[in-house]
């Protein structure tokens, strides 16, 4: 038996040992050497196990009895001190062992930022298990900063938010994952990172890290200091060298191999992350999968070559599906075909130039990656589905075929799993060879065993392949409690006009008696919407802003904003704000975007009082804490501006005061604008009118927040009263048919404008929408402040808010 000596048990070297034992488990004597204490594991989940969705032992690859039950010597926890090549033998701390073949797998170590206080305790790298534990040891509340925004910082950030840590992630670019994403979906991500309660700092270089003998706080470049218990380094890695070195191997910036992955000594072989190739370095596991295989090839006298191929980059960073591949940076002869889908969180760009797919950047849906992949790989000409090309293999020759129509188009030789190199030949091979389920799939070809983001195509090429023998995952529930959408309850509740909340839960087969929170306020909004004469609007099935009609804060305390009227106050009701910001030692006072003024800090136990207080003033509630109308903001338009076509301030006083108390599927904004220069910002609301001499252009849709959208153009009217029945019939439409929590952006992209326009536009059903807005005004449009504000209403409001009798008076 010839003596194989593997010096570092990573996944490269594991899937070697694996070919070599498949093919001649009787031709070598193995030594491993590694200088963690443990053997091969999947470090891609490492991230799963350091959220706690994981344990080690279920990432481990090989186990102790996998390398007894092959002969594998393991030294685990001992580092080599060298390599002797005249006398053939590696020297570990524990003695010298001879080999006949050398396999150096060392990886790569993290590089750390060497900056000032980069050595304290609590500044660590995010490379193996062990930085991994020391993560999890972090107590729940600790302030974690993470440096680097690729994927292993962020996974390392999603990990430590679920851990219960405050996270910032500091990135140097001015967008995440600059080398896989682009601009748009950079964007995408940090706002799905931020909603999760990560904070992002892009273009931030961090200048020190500071502590008395331990990590204290960050300080960035522009000065600005970050509390800090814990410092990830995620700014990326170095091939591990030094031992290649120091015997005298050739090396650049990594260990030199040749095709058959020999280095510059005929008996020392390299592969994985500290090797070169033609100048190449490899960081994706797939590439190193294919340097075992052509290793293992080597190693057993067959001929074999490793070339590199043109790789896409398909992940999923804290549960947020990306893809990438080619070329996807802007130049002149090149053409940008963009899709996106705000309400579903997706985003798709395809670069074309001379009529080749030359890049392709995805978030939020990759399942027709690898066919893209495919076109750009073959450098297919795509002149003849240039219309049709975004939306995938299944929309290609004619009418939109059945969803599955896009797995179904894939070639044999597609790749479905891009770590362990597996096409879609192999799968449908494992499937009617009795692989019928995922696990048997990924048990006998691995497909989706390693990092996992191919598992809902491998799932989609099971179903294609099986038909009706396998069962699709139906639609979303609204909640735990039912089977049924939100579009379904919607429905049912109009069809068997169901118009109290036990007639829900009973006629629709509730699991639970009384819902969940998650479910009771959707059904509350369907309810008040649909039979507002019917049904009465249950305050405990409200979000807890709305229950106390105030914005709380992150401290218990609330925020107030009084209603101005398309952003117009006076000197009465400025008073009235001044002196009860002094009564109520309101720490902070500020105006808002939307042209008013909150008061921010106010305690629980006073709001009564403060409302009775500016109620007496004339000021009602600003309904900022609602989902429902928040502001009309206004230019002066024709009333001082000498650019103003018309009465901007006016029409957004008469729409604010028509519009307000109104409950919404979610908060609506509108703008008025005096003229084209849209100082109001009439472009990005959910209705946005700009003035301009020959009427009101009203568009709608729009939106600044996680997401930045322009309005688009509903219609142009000459008048006003056609500008608010308009408006008011929109509002109510949005009102029938949106899904609680979508903003009017995320309605219009599934139902499409032009269905909006089509319905509005018959003066008939304008006039039923506005009448049925109405009808719900009569009983909605109250002010809450000025009934909680008595005795009788706080005693009832008390137990919500915790408030006290004493207060109301």
């Amino acid at each position: 038996m010839e003596r194989l000596v593997v010096i570092g048990a990573g996944m490269a070297s594991g899937r070697l040992l694996e070919h070599l034992f498949e093919a001649a488990p009787e031709k070598f004597e193995v030594t491993l050497f590694n200088a963690e204490p443990r053997g091969n594991y999947n470090r891609i989940m490492l991230s799963p196990v350091l959220s706690g969705e994981k344990s080690y032992a279920e990432i481990v690859t090989h186990d102790d009895d996998w390398y007894a039950a092959h002969g594998v010597t393991c030294r685990f926890g001992e580092r080599i001190r060298r390599i002797d090549r005249d006398r053939r033998v590696v020297v570990g701390t524990t003695g010298e062992v001879p080999y006949d073949r050398l396999v150096i797998a060392t990886g790569s170590d993290p590089f750390i930022v060497p900056c000032p206080g980069h050595d304290l305790d609590g500044v660590i790298a995010y490379r193996d298990l062990d930085d991994t534990n020391r993560m999890i040891d972090q107590p729940q509340g600790a302030r974690a900063v993470v440096i680097g925004g690729g994927l292993l910082g962020l996974e390392a950030a999603a990990g430590l938010r679920l851990r219960g840590m405050e996270v910032t992630v500091l990135h140097l670019a001015g967008h995440l994952m600059e080398r896989q994403l682009d601009p748009a979906a950079g964007y995408l991500l940090r706002a799905d990172l931020e909603r999760r309660g990560i904070t992002v700092m892009t273009q931030a270089s961090t200048k020190c890290i500071r502590g008395d003998g331990k990590v204290e706080t960050v300080e960035l470049e522009d000065g600005t200091v970050l509390p800090a218990d814990l410092v990830v380094m995620a700014v990326g890695i170095r091939p591990a060298v030094a031992l290649a070195r120091d015997a005298g191997l050739t090396v650049g910036r990594a260990i030199e191999v040749d095709a058959q992955m020999q280095t510059s000594d005929p008996d020392v072989f390299a592969l994985g992350e500290c090797v070169e190739f033609t100048g190449q370095l490899f960081g994706l596991v797939a590439p190193l999968y294919d340097q075992a295989k052509v290793l293992a090839a080597t190693l057993l006298g067959q001929e074999a070559a490793f070339a590199p191929k043109q790789l896409s980059t398909k992940l999923k960073v804290t549960g947020c599906d990306l893809f990438s591949a080619g070329d996807f940076a802007e130049g002149p002869g090149r053409e940008d075909i963009v899709f996106r889908d705000p309400a579903r969180g997706i985003y798709k760009r395809l670069v074309v130039e001379d009529d080749r797919l030359v890049g392709a950047v995805m978030y939020g849906d990759t399942a027709d990656g690898n066919w893209f992949f495919g076109l750009i790989k073959d450098g297919t000409d795509v002149s003849e589905m240039r219309e049709t090309l975004i939306f995938g293999p299944a929309y290609q020759g004619g009418a939109a075929a059945d969803p599955m129509a896009a797995v179904a188009a894939l070639p044999a030789d597609a790749e479905i799993c891009g770590c362990n190199g597996v096409c879609k030949g192999q799968i449908v091979s494992a499937i009617e060879g009795g692989a019928t389920d995922l696990g048997a799939v990924r048990a006998q070809t691995k497909a989706s065993a390693s990092c996992g983001t191919c598992t809902g195509l491998v799932e989609q090429v099971l179903a294609a392949t099986l038909g009706e023998a396998f069962a699709m995952p139906a639609a979303q529930p609204v909640c735990g409690c039912t089977d049924l959408s939100h579009e379904d309850v919607r429905r049912l509740i109009k069809a068997q006009e169901l118009k109290s909340q036990p007639a829900v839960w009973q006629e629709l087969g509730w699991r639970t008696p009384n819902g969940c929170h998650v479910c009771r306020p959707a059904v509350n909004f369907y309810l008040l919407a649909d039979w507002p004469l019917e049904y009465l609007d249950d305050p405990q099935s409200r979000f807890v802003n709305e229950r106390k009609h105030a914005n709380i804060q992150k401290d218990g305390t609330f925020s107030v904003v009084p209603r101005m009227w398309g952003g117009i106050t006076s000197a009465a009701e400025l008073r009235a704000i001044a002196d009860a910001a002094e009564k109520y030692d309101v720490p902070t006072v500020k105006v808002t975007g939307g042209q008013r003024i909150d008061l921010l800090g106010v305690k629980g136990e006073d709001l009564p009082a403060m409302w009775a207080d500016l109620n007496a003033a004339g000021l009602v509630s600003g309904h900022a804490y609602s989902k429902g109308l928040r502001t009309v903001k206004t230019c002066v338009g024709t009333d001082h501006c000498r650019f103003g076509t018309q009465d901007s301030t006016g029409l957004g006083i008469r729409l604010e005061r028509r519009l307000w108390g109104s409950w919404t599927p979610h908060k609506v904004k509108l703008a008025v604008s005096g003229c084209p220069r849209n100082c109001a910002e009439a472009t990005c609301k959910d209705v946005g009118i700009v003035c301009v001499d020959s009427g009101f252009e009203i568009g709608v849709g729009g939106a600044a927040g996680m997401d930045v959208k322009e309005v688009e153009r509903l219609v142009k009217v000459a008048t006003e009263d056609e500008a608010v029945e308009w408006t008011v019939a929109f509002v109510q439409l949005y009102r029938e048919h949106a899904k609680y929590l979508d903003r009017p952006y995320k309605w219009l992209s599934k139902v499409g404008l032009d269905w909006v326009k089509e319905t509005l536009s018959d003066a008939a059903t304008r006039t039923a929408l506005v009448e049925r807005f109405d009808l719900s005004q009569t009983i909605y449009q109250t002010d809450p402040w000025a009934e909680l504000a008595v005795r009788e209403k706080a005693r009832a409001f008390a137990p919500i808010a915790d408030l006290t009798l004493e207060a109301a008076e």
